[in-house]
């Protein structure tokens, strides 16, 4: 094996780029918008480094309290759906034909090649009054009578006009577009930790008399465990701090901690006060990786014994 000492040229020329771009495009701006958060907004555009908190003390009032509790819950509702969805798709796939899973991930891959942007406006129309959805409903509801009379049902009428559904510009518009922008983030660790399944278990478990219900909750949950808590925070980060999709897809009560924290960078001037937002959002993105962390710590504990 080669020497380290000899090597070490080498290993410097490789490492120098990348870590000069990461203080100086990550760490140096990161460092700055935290002194931010430490300062006063002295005139329109003045800003005034005195190390206090009064920013923290401000972004702990009950008003912003209350939006990162419902950006929380917002967030944990887009995880929990997202986990329903995909485990049976990673199932699916895990399962499929070995010909057929690369096709199968890559239709899960496949909306990472669409600018999220596009993908959004996408949804936009898909949901407004107007739009796919609320005509698919309405040509249902204008046909019902016809298809009723068809089957021999009868042919009085039983329902009215149509009216379009509000399916645009509230919470579960945004919901909806966080589990449609966060899906693949959770099918893709389910996968990765259902192919490692061992399948003797699950035929051990049928053949002891298990039912696939028994099975799927005994056997096959405990073993992806760690697929669930990666696909969990993976989803749970980013759909807490999301901007574009409450942005274009909510109304003025369905605003996230991300948009609050936007608005008063861009419209209210006020960079102190949304970087103190910004690091609140930072450290509980810090926790719930720390909590990731010594999960794995566990779980490499309990492989050593």
């Amino acid at each position: 094996m080669e020497n380290w000492a000899k090597s070490a040229r080498a290993f410097w020329t490789a490492i120098t780029a990348p870590t000069f771009w990461l203080i100086a495009f990550f760490i140096v701006p990161l460092s700055l918008v935290w002194l931010y958060s430490f300062s006063d907004k002295t005139g329109v555009t003045e800003i005034t480094l005195d190390w206090n908190l009064q920013q923290y003390a401000r972004a702990l009032e009950p008003l912003y309290l209350g939006i990162f509790w419902k950006s929380i819950i917002m967030a944990a509702a887009t995880t929990a759906v997202c986990l329903v969805v995909a485990f049976p798709v990673a199932i699916a796939i895990v399962f499929a034909k070995p010909s057929q899973r690369m096709w199968l991930l890559l239709l899960v891959v496949l909306p990472f090649w669409t600018n999220l942007l596009i993908r959004t406006y996408a949804l936009i129309a898909v949901l407004r009054t107007n739009g796919f959805l609320n005509s698919g409903l309405e040509w249902i509801v204008v046909n019902c009578d016809w298809l009723l009379s068809f089957v021999g049902l009868g042919d009085n009428t039983i329902v009215g006009p149509f009216e379009a559904l509000p399916l645009l510009y509230n919470n579960v518009a945004v919901i909806f577009g966080l589990v449609y922008v966060s899906l693949p983030f959770m099918v893709l660790p389910l996968y990765a930790s259902l192919d490692r399944l061992d399948r003797s278990y699950l035929e051990a478990s049928l053949d002891l008399g298990a039912g696939h219900v028994r099975t799927f909750y005994s056997i096959v949950v405990p073993l992806a465990l760690p697929g669930i808590a990666s696909g969990i925070i993976i989803t749970f980060i980013p759909a807490m701090g999301s901007y574009l999709t409450p942005d274009l897809l909510g109304g003025t009560d369905s605003q996230m901690i991300a948009n609050v924290i936007a608005s008063q960078f861009k419209q209210a001037n006020n960079w102190p006060f949304g970087a103190a937002l910004s690091f609140l959002l930072m450290y509980a993105t810090f926790f719930a990786l720390a909590i990731r962390a010594v999960l794995m710590r566990s779980e490499g504990r309990g492989d050593a014994k």
